[in-house]
C-alpha cells in the first residue's frame, strides 16, 4: 500500500489496464481514430463549504495528456469591440505559436457562437481550450454547458508577457480540477494512446495533487474512481460513510 496516497498501485494499474482495453476495442493493438480521455472521479464526503471557482487549479502530471505541438488549441483573447483579436492572430502566427488553431475574441463568442448548437460545435472543434487570464471570469455564461458537460472549460494563460508559447506550452503539460460546487471532482488524467505506465503514473500524481486541495484531505475523500466517458466506474478506493454524529436532548 502506497502510505502516501492511500492507493494500492496494483488496483491503479489494473483499472488503467481495463479502461485501456475497453476503450481500444477488442483489438489492444488498433487504437481508435480519436483518442478516449481517461477521468480521475473523487467523490468528497461533504460537499466543501466553498463558492464555485471558475478558475482551475494547475495539477502537474509526468505525462502530458496533450503536447502542444501537436495539440488543437483555441484561445479565447480580450478585445474590445472586435478590436485586439487580430494583434493576438499576428502575434501567434509571427512567433509561431506551437497548439494555437483558432484564436478567438470575447466580442466574436458574444456574437458568432451565440447559439447553443455553436457553442457545441465550437467545443467539439478542438482538444482544448485555453483563454487569457483577464477574461476568465466572463467565460462561464458565454460559453453555456456544453464545455462542462464535455470538462473542456478553458484553462488560463498570462498574455501580459511575452512568452506565449511558454504559456501555452506549461498549460498543455497539465491537467486542471475544477471546483464546481458538488461533491465530487473530476480530472482528465490520460488519453487511450498512451501507455499503460504513462496512465498509471499521470493517475497517482493527479491523486496525491488533489487530495492535498480537498477540505481534510484524505479524511475528506469517499471514494476515488478512474473511468472514461462512456465506461462504468472502476473504484480504486472507498471508505464506509462516517457516523453521523449524536446529539444528545
Amino acid at each position: 500500500m502506497n502510505k502516501v496516497s492511500y492507493i494500492d498501485v496494483e488496483i491503479v494499474r489494473k483499472a488503467v489496464k481495463a479502461l485501456l482495453k475497453f476503450s481500444r476495442g477488442e483489438d489492444k493493438n488498433s487504437l481508435l481514430e480519436e483518442d478516449e480521455l481517461l477521468y480521475l472521479v473523487i467523490a468528497l464526503k461533504k460537499v466543501p463549504q466553498k463558492p464555485r471557482h471558475d478558475k482551475p487549479i494547475r495539477i502537474p502530471i509526468p505525462h502530458p495528456i496533450y503536447v502542444a505541438e501537436n495539440a488543437e488549441v483555441c484561445l479565447f483573447v480580450k478585445d474590445h469591440k472586435g478590436e485586439g483579436h487580430k494583434a493576438a492572430k499576428s502575434k501567434v502566427r509571427e512567433e509561431r505559436v506551437a497548439g494555437i488553431s483558432k484564436v478567438v475574441g470575447l466580442s466574436k463568442l458574444r456574437t458568432k457562437y451565440e447559439s447553443h448548437e455553436a457553442k457545441r460545435q465550437l467545443c467539439n472543434s478542438y482538444d482544448m481550450f485555453a483563454a487569457d487570464e483577464r477574461i476568465l471570469p466572463s467565460l462561464p455564461k458565454l460559453l453555456g454547458k456544453a464545455f462542462f458537460k464535455k470538462k473542456k472549460q478553458p484553462v488560463p494563460v498570462r498574455l501580459t508577457g511575452k512568452d506565449w508559447a511558454g504559456q501555452i506550452r506549461r498549460a498543455c503539460e497539465a491537467t486542471y480540477l475544477f471546483w464546481s460546487g458538488g461533491n465530487s471532482l473530476a480530472i482528465k488524467v490520460a488519453r487511450s494512446s498512451q501507455s499503460e505506465q504513462q496512465g498509471v503514473e499521470n493517475t497517482l500524481a493527479a491523486i496525491a495533487a488533489a487530495v492535498e486541495k480537498v477540505p481534510r484531505k484524505w479524511d475528506g475523500v469517499q471514494a476515488v474512481f478512474l473511468k472514461t466517458a462512456d465506461s462504468v466506474a472502476l473504484p480504486m478506493y472507498q471508505v464506509l460513510p462516517d457516523a453521523p454524529t449524536r446529539i444528545d436532548q
